[in-house]
């Protein structure tokens, strides 16, 4: 029998969680105000949060030194690439652990998540000079590769956690009416698994999109995302806060938009399978 919650605890729950959810977002916020400052006034001590002169010239001046939709398109297409080109690699690799597995699956699946806990840096040298000779270097293509590697341990975990949920009598009884392995896969398995791809999909468009390290050392210009237009304004003489400020809301503001209105489909994939 379920305990029953008291007004007072959920009060507090409610106050807790609000007081965690400011903290987290207030970066965001300052960034977001200060993007509206002049430079004086971001530098101002003490720090002013509402009252300052308001102003769109950071972003006037910003969309005039960088071609914003140039930056803002190569990051679509490199985190939406990759994860697409993720999936349709994991999927298959997901569905023979988790319906198909030996002894070994499990060491698999962490030697997989042990490629994520090397530091980015300790590959860089040798993947640097792949990209150089092979031409792929400020390249969408090399990109789109590079984060689907980086990226693909998470989603075919993911992908064997939310397959495992799902009973493997179904797919014995599409066998036996004649279905391939791959109609199993296409018509049977993913519809079901809905729910668990599409939060796969949009936690790791989240991840490359804001994935830093790998696209300031492969790109300059041609294929330079929205984080390699950011760090753009990281200069020798300094740190232009307002004018960065104006940048990172530019960059970060869609995928916000993109989690706002994905974020139900987001939690209830996270959540698939956690409730019989």
């Amino acid at each position: 029998m379920a305990r029953a919650i008291t007004t007072k605890r959920k009060i507090a729950i409610s106050v807790v969680a609000w007081i965690i959810g400011i903290l987290i977002f207030f970066p965001i916020l300052w960034t977001f105000l200060t993007s509206f400052k002049t430079e004086g006034d971001a530098i101002a001590s003490p720090p002013q949060f509402l009252f300052f002169h308001w102003t769109l010239e950071n972003y006037v001046e910003v969309q005039a030194r960088s071609n914003y939709f140039s930056h803002f398109l190569n990051s679509v297409v490199i985190s939406f690439g990759s994860t697409l080109l993720g999936l349709i690699i994991a999927v298959p690799a997901a569905w023979a652990m988790a319906f198909s597995p030996t002894k070994r699956t499990k060491d698999v699946l962490m030697w997989m998540l042990s490629t994520k806990m090397m530091p980015p840096v300790g590959a860089l040298i040798p993947i640097y000079l792949m990209f150089r000779n092979t031409g792929l270097l400020d390249s969408r293509l090399g990109l789109v590769g590079i984060l689907m590697l980086i990226n693909l341990p998470i989603i075919v975990w993911m992908l064997y956690t939310y397959f495992k949920e799902i009973p493997g009598e179904i797919l014995e009884a599409a066998r036996m009416d004649g279905a391939s392995l791959m109609k199993e896969i296409i018509y049977v398995l993913t519809p079901m698994a809905v729910p668990g791809i599409a939060s796969t999909l949009l936690l790791n468009i989240i991840l490359s999109w804001n994935e830093a390290f790998w696209t300031l050392n492969l790109s300059t210009s041609n294929a330079a995302p929205l984080t390699t237009f950011i760090a753009s304004y990281s200069s020798p003489e300094g740190l232009f806060y307002a004018k960065l400020s104006a940048a990172s809301t530019m960059a970060i503001a869609p995928i916000l938009v993109l989690g706002w209105f994905s974020q139900k489909q987001l939690v209830r994939g996270l959540t698939f399978g956690a409730v019989k």
